[in-house]
């Protein structure tokens, strides 16, 4: 049996920005993986340009569970550009901004990954509620907290052939394809969305992924061919 790390985070706001939309950004309802990367890489000191050296493909994996209704709004932000504004109480113009934001979030993130020293020190991090550099939801002005949850043994379940409810989104594809999810159940609102998984230390991303999520934080329940089991009894898949 393997070990992973669970700790919820949270923010008043979040944004995590589609990467093809541009003058008036939209943001995904959940952090792609690598935008996690980003602050687990921020809690562990890792420099900006150094913490993807640690995160790629095949050395982490992430679950991600929804703790609170996806909820958006629209905020209109005043940007600057700093270049040019040597002194800013006398700038003059302003390049006004509609951004999406997600509200009151919160998620569980579950943790795995191959390198037990990285593995450890963040156990320890999360266990002292201590963090290297502030982290925020996205952007730097959605400042987050978190607190850590448990460690969990958990068992790889493969070549399953049974309905059974997920707790964190799915990734649809070679262990999810059609007629994989029972939309049935009453009471449950399905998205789908495309997220960066993987990227290069220069910020290529290599891997996308097609994933599903339930937008109040209620389970899916699927037949995955692959998940991971938890000693506690629940259900979740890793990216």
């Amino acid at each position: 049996m393997k070990k992973l790390l669970c700790f919820d985070i949270w923010a008043d706001y979040a944004h995590f920005k589609k990467y093809y939309t541009t003058t008036s950004p939209l943001t995904f309802s959940i952090p792609p993986k690598t935008s996690i990367y980003g602050i687990i890489g921020a809690i562990l000191g890792m420099g900006k340009n150094e913490y993807l050296y640690y995160f790629q493909p095949g050395m982490c994996q992430i679950g991600i569970q929804i703790m609170k209704p996806i909820k958006k709004t629209r905020i209109n932000l005043n940007l600057i550009d700093t270049k040019s504004a040597i002194m800013m109480s006398r700038i003059k113009t302003r390049t006004q901004i509609k951004t999406e934001f997600l509200k009151d979030v919160s998620y569980r993130i579950y943790f795995h990954h191959q390198n037990q020293e990285i593995y450890q020190k963040l156990h320890d991090f999360l266990k002292a509620h201590k963090t290297f550099y502030t982290i925020s939801l996205g952007l730097s002005e959605n400042l987050a907290n978190y607190i850590f949850v448990d460690e969990y043994m958990y068992t790889e379940i493969n070549d399953n052939q049974d309905w059974v409810d997920i707790v964190t989104v799915l990734e649809i594809g070679n262990s999810l394809g059609k007629g994989d999810i029972d939309f049935s159940e009453d009471g449950k609102e399905y998205f789908s969305d495309k997220v960066a998984l993987e990227m290069k230390p220069d910020r290529e991303v290599v891997n996308y992924a097609q994933i599903v999520y339930e937008r109040n934080g209620q389970s899916i329940k699927a037949k995955p061919r692959k998940y991971c089991q938890l000693e506690n009894g629940h259900n979740c898949f890793l990216l």
